[in-house]
């Protein structure tokens, strides 16, 4: 079928909205008519790094949302008409899938990160031929994708259809490093550094399981007015101060229980380990454009006990994790449609250019 979609070329730095081929869904395949997706860091990482981690032309997107319009022979959980979230794909097989998150499966590159489908075909092509897709199981900056069954979580009632993708990566991978991988219990203290999408829904789950002080770090004044008025105890704007960790030191003199960076800046990472106490966790989930190393001494870590962990999609399983976060909001306690600016899926490269001017804290495209 004939779809429109947002096409990643190696060299421009603009997507290119054309009009691409799609194929029918295979027997394990989902078809989802998109009605919103959220732009994510992530999208424009691979769209940057064209050739170093995906072949390009390529159709990426993977906060997406809509409705089942098609539905292989094999698949189960949905039904034509249902509406969905989608998120990440896992194969829910593997030890990792059986004993842990799914977010940790074994088989997470290739099956969302390879460009192809489970057969190993392509099932977008333009006019050019095959393009890269199946990104994160879906490739939704389209009309169209398709999905599968581990990573479709349908939207509950009273949540708009065309606003719910970002739950599938943002606000899971945000609230999830929180209430999931750190873990941080009522009464704790934490800093989180950006305020990004991630960053606050980090903040809103940290208000949610009532931790006593919640910092944010974050340079950009609206956003920092929206963490105040969303759970955050203090902020810091990073470009009017010398010293972050001294200003972090004197919020908590004791030290921190917990750190979330979503930068991937090591100016930023070092400041949070340093104001962390004894035994204190800091998670990363920002992505290095230059891949750079973790800025810490040996000793701090030893000596102090201090944890540094990585996290993937707040370590999810979605079919648990999303329906609760969607239950959150529903009760008035994850607003995570408050940070959301919608534009037509036309004014793409608008939206990533406001997205990243700050105009807006999240952008998602309406179909």
């Amino acid at each position: 079928m004939k779809i429109d979609a947002a096409v990643a070329y190696a060299g421009q730095a603009e997507f290119a909205l054309e009009q691409v081929e799609l194929a029918d869904p295979n027997l394990d395949e989902i078809l989802v008519k998109i009605a919103g997706v959220g732009i994510c860091h992530t999208d424009l990482f691979m769209r940057d790094m064209a050739g170093a981690l995906f072949t390009h032309p390529a159709v990426f997107g993977h906060e997406g949302a809509g409705t089942v319009i098609a539905i292989g022979a094999n698949v189960r959980k949905v039904a034509v008409g249902d509406e969905v979230a989608i998120t990440f794909r896992s194969c829910g097989e593997c030890r990792n899938c059986s004993v842990g998150p799914a977010a940790y499966c074994e088989n997470f590159p290739a099956l969302n990160m390879s460009g192809a489908r489970t057969d190993g075909t392509r099932a977008l092509s333009g006019s050019k031929g095959a393009l890269e897709g199946n990104f994160f199981g879906q490739s939704s900056f389209a009309s169209h994708c398709l999905a599968y069954e581990s990573n479709v979580v349908k939207v509950a009632k009273g949540i708009p259809t065309q606003i719910a993708g970002p739950l599938g990566c943002a606000v899971q991978t945000g609230a999830g490093a929180v209430l999931n991988s750190l873990d941080a219990q009522s009464g704790s203290s934490i800093v989180i550094m950006g305020g990004g999408p991630v960053g606050l829904s980090a903040v809103m789950a940290a208000k949610l399981r009532g931790c006593e002080t919640i910092v944010l770090v974050e340079p950009q004044a609206a956003r920092r007015e929206f963490a105040e008025a969303h759970g955050a105890t203090h902020t810091i704007d990073p470009l009017a101060l010398d010293d972050v960790k001294a200003a972090l030191k004197q919020i908590v003199p004791t030290g921190l229980d917990f750190a979330f960076d979503t930068t991937g800046l090591e100016s930023v990472i070092g400041p949070a380990i340093g104001a962390l106490k004894i035994n204190g966790a800091i998670g990363l989930v920002g992505l290095s454009h230059k891949d750079a190393d973790v800025p810490v001494k040996i000793n701090r870590l030893s000596g102090a006990g201090v944890r540094i962990i990585g996290i993937i999609e707040g370590d999810s399983n979605p079919d648990d994790f999303l329906p609760y976060l969607m239950e959150q909001y529903l009760a008035g306690n994850l607003p995570f449609d408050e940070m959301i600016t919608t534009y037509p899926f036309a004014e793409i490269n608008r939206a990533i250019a406001d997205q990243a001017a700050g105009k807006c804290i999240k952008a998602v495209l309406l179909l």
